[in-house]
């Protein structure tokens, strides 16, 4: 069994319980997860009518809460997806009711600067090593920003509601403004987001995701919880995805809980149960990557949400 000793020494007993469930069905079972972008989610409505289950996980996108959306300098493609999202924390809580797990992505437009989907490193001059640059109008709209954040995140916390908050997913990369400048000014940046949301704002029932499999990006134990990555394998290949563990596990020598943070592709759980890989979460992406036939057909999310090695919504035990 995994170490799910928390980052955070006051983390709420929900959060730590549910922690505690990660590491305990490490390698055993796996929790299936959806991310949705929507008021009432395509992907749930699918998911359910093609199975007759839920998804013990829902994620959901926190990107039209953003504080610098320039709807001046924007396109149809932006605004479609910005409309589309208002509105998705209401649906946080209402998942929350039913008692399930819930992640929250934040595609995060630059705090100044931008255009369009200005998360997108190609659409803002912004980046991580401006935004942690103390005394500079960058750092104090990045801590504006963050605070804005937490003050949403803040009921949640009130009223006890564990959380997997996956911020600066993707970091490796440099297709976001966060990751373009490289693993030392985006593990300042995570650190300074980490600081202010426990310390200042004491989010206690938040389970830190640290998202990237480079050892370098790696912010530290004392600020992480539980590591995982993207990964998008072909349409139809359902294996264990043992590699991509082996790899992202390498990246600390603390034995975390491990989830796949996103996937096209279903993994197998059984494969996963047989090869004894500690997954014990994944999320499939939205829209098309879960609704029709191109990444996962219908017989294939029926075996994964009736295997006896799956965690639905059905079998989730009360945790909070």
């Amino acid at each position: 069994m995994k170490d799910y000793t928390p980052s955070n020494k006051n983390m709420q007993e929900e959060a730590r319980r549910v922690l505690e469930f990660l590491a305990k069905i490490s390698a055993d079972k796996i929790i299936t997860g959806q991310h949705t972008q929507t008021l009432d989610p395509e992907e749930l409505r699918y998911i359910v009518e093609k199975t007759g289950k839920h998804p013990a996980l829902l994620g959901f996108e926190l990107l039209s809460y953003s504080s610098n959306i320039n709807y001046l300098d924007t396109d149809e493609e932006c605004m479609k997806e910005v409309v589309e999202n208002n509105g998705t924390l209401k649906e946080t809580w209402e998942w929350a009711g039913k008692g399930g797990l819930i992640t929250l992505t934040w595609h995060w437009f630059s705090p100044l600067y931008g255009r369009s989907k200005a998360f997108f490193s190609e659409n803002t001059e912004f980046t991580a090593e401006m935004a942690v640059k103390e005394g500079t109008k960058e750092y104090e709209a990045t801590v504006a920003d963050i605070r804005m954040m937490a003050g949403l995140l803040r009921p949640f916390a009130v009223k006890h509601i564990p959380i997997l908050w996956r911020p600066l997913h993707e970091g490796e990369g440099d297709w976001f403004w966060w990751g373009v400048s490289g693993s030392e000014p985006l593990k300042k940046l995570y650190r300074l987001m980490y600081d202010i949301f426990v310390n200042e704002y004491h989010l206690d029932n938040l389970i830190w995701v640290w998202n990237s499999p480079r050892k370098e990006d790696y912010p530290g134990d004392d600020v992480v919880d539980v590591i995982s990555r993207d990964m998008y394998p072909p349409a139809h290949v359902h294996t264990s995805q043992a590699q991509h563990y082996n790899d992202l596990i390498k990246i600390t020598e603390a034995d975390k809980p491990v989830i796949i943070a996103e996937t096209g592709t279903l993994p197998d759980a059984k494969a996963i149960h047989d090869e004894k890989i500690g997954w014990s979460s994944y999320m499939t992406w939205s829209h098309g990557f879960c609704v029709g036939n191109e990444f996962n057909d219908e017989e294939e999310l029926k075996k994964m949400y009736n295997s006896p090695y799956a965690i639905t919504l059905e079998n989730l035990p009360k945790l909070y």
